[in-house]
C-alpha cells in the first residue's frame, strides 16, 4: 500500500506516492528541471540511441522506434516523457569515473611484470575464493596461461581493477582493451576510507590520485594498503570494440563521456535517460543516459558519471564526489503508473 502526496517546488505542483518500502516516487514537469531548456539534448539522443534498441519492454521499444526516425531531441524527450525524482531516504551523491590507459605488453619482460588476469575456472565455481593477498602472493595462477597482458605498475593496475575495464597500450602502440570479467567474492573496502581511519588524510583530501602518491612513497606500507581491499576483479578481453569508442558499460554497449552514467538498476531502468543536476563546485545540469553499474554504485539517488579515457579524465573524475539530485525520464504511461488513480 502507497500514500500520496502532494508538493510543490519551484511554484509547479509534483505528485509523490510513498511506498511501504520508504522509496518516493514524485513525478515531475520538465519546467521544474534546473537548465533543462540549456542542454544539448541532440547530443543526449544520440547516446540514448546507443541503447535503447536492448530495451524489450512496450513502452520502451516504442519510445525507441520513434526516436530513430530523427525527431527534434528536446521535443521528443518532452513528449514521450515524465521526469520522475526517485527517493529512499538517502542524500544524493554523484561521483566519476574513467577508463584508465595502462603501458602494457603481451609478453613479461622487467618492465612489464604485472598480470592482467584472465577469471580462473574455480573462481567461477567458487564464492568467495582466494583473496587478493592471496591470489598475488601465492603461485595459484602462475603458468597457466591466464595472462591478458602485462603492465608496468601495480598500483595503476589496482585502479583499473576499480573502474572494471581500462585500454593497455602495447609498445608498437596498438591497444588492448579489457573488460570486467568477474571477482573473487570478497566485499570491496576502500583503501581512501582506510587511510582517513588511520589518520593520514581527512575525509576532503582524499582522491585516487592522492591515493596513488601515497602509495608511491610509501611501497611497503602501500603494498599492504592495497591488501587492505580484499576484492580482486578478472578480465576479458574486449579489443573488438574500437579505440575510439567507450569501453563497453553493463549494457554491452560503448559508453560515452559525460552523457553516460553508471546506476543501481534496482531503481534506475538501465538505457533510461536521466536528468542530473550535480551541485559542488564545478555544477553540472545535464541529460545523460543510465549506461553502467557498479559495485559501489547503490540508491535511488547514487550515479557515476563516465569522464572518458585516460589520465585527464582520471583526473577529472577523481575529484568529483558532489551533492545533488537527479531525475529519471520515464515513458509517460510508466511514470503515472506508479502513481493511483485518485491522484492523476
Amino acid at each position: 500500500m502507497h500514500a500520496v502526496l502532494v508538493s510543490a517546488w519551484a511554484g509547479v505542483a509534483a505528485v509523490t506516492a510513498a511506498f511501504a518500502n520508504d522509496v518516493t516516487y514524485t513525478v515531475m514537469d520538465f519546467d521544474q528541471l534546473d537548465g533543462w531548456e540549456n542542454d544539448d539534448h541532440a547530443s543526449a539522443l544520440e547516446t540514448f540511441l546507443n541503447t535503447c534498441r536492448d530495451m524489450d519492454e512496450v513502452d520502451w521499444t516504442a519510445v525507441c522506434r520513434f526516436a530513430q526516425t530523427d525527431p527534434d531531441p528536446r521535443q521528443f524527450f518532452e513528449l514521450f516523457f515524465r521526469p520522475v525524482l526517485i527517493e529512499d531516504g538517502q542524500d544524493a551523491l554523484f561521483t566519476g569515473y574513467f577508463e584508465p590507459e595502462l603501458d602494457g605488453d603481451l609478453y613479461r619482460s622487467d618492465r612489464f611484470r604485472y598480470p592482467v588476469y584472465q577469471m580462473p575456472d574455480e573462481a567461477l565455481a567458487q564464492n568467495p575464493w582466494l583473496t587478493r593477498r592471496e591470489i598475488l602472493d601465492g603461485e595459484v595462477l602462475a603458468g597457466r596461461g591466464l595472462e591478458i597482458a602485462w603492465v608496468d605498475d601495480p598500483v595503476e593496475l589496482f585502479f583499473l581493477q576499480i573502474q572494471g575495464s581500462g585500454r593497455i597500450r602495447l609498445p608498437d602502440g596498438r591497444y588492448v582493451r579489457v573488460g570486467y570479467r568477474g571477482a573473487n567474492g570478497h566485499p570491496y573496502k576502500s583503501i581512501g576510507v582506510e587511510l582517513v581511519r588511520r589518520g593520514v588524510y581527512q575525509p576532503h583530501q582524499v582522491s585516487a590520485q592522492v591515493i596513488k602518491n601515497w602509495v608511491r612513497r610509501n611501497p611497503e606500507d602501500g603494498r599492504e594498503l592495497l591488501y587492505h581491499n580484499p576484492s580482486y576483479v578478472f578480465f576479458r578481453e574486449i579489443s573488438e570494440v574500437p579505440a575510439d569508442k567507450g569501453p563497453l558499460g553493463a549494457m554491452n554497449r560503448s559508453v560515452t563521456a559525460m552523457r553516460s552514467i553508471a546506476v543501481d538498476p534496482s531503481f534506475v531502468k538501465l538505457g533510461a535517460p536521466v536528468w542530473i543536476e550535480k551541485d559542488g563546485e564545478k555544477p553540472l545540469r545535464r541529460l545523460m543516459i543510465a549506461q553502467d553499474t557498479g559495485s559501489a554504485i547503490k540508491g535511488a539517488q547514487r550515479a557515476d558519471v563516465f569522464f572518458g579515457t585516460g589520465d585527464r579524465a582520471g583526473l577529472e573524475a577523481g575529484k568529483l564526489r558532489d551533492p545533488g539530485r537527479m531525475m529519471v525520464l520515464m515513458p509517460i504511461q510508466r511514470a503515472y503508473a506508479l502513481l493511483p488513480e485518485s491522484a492523476i
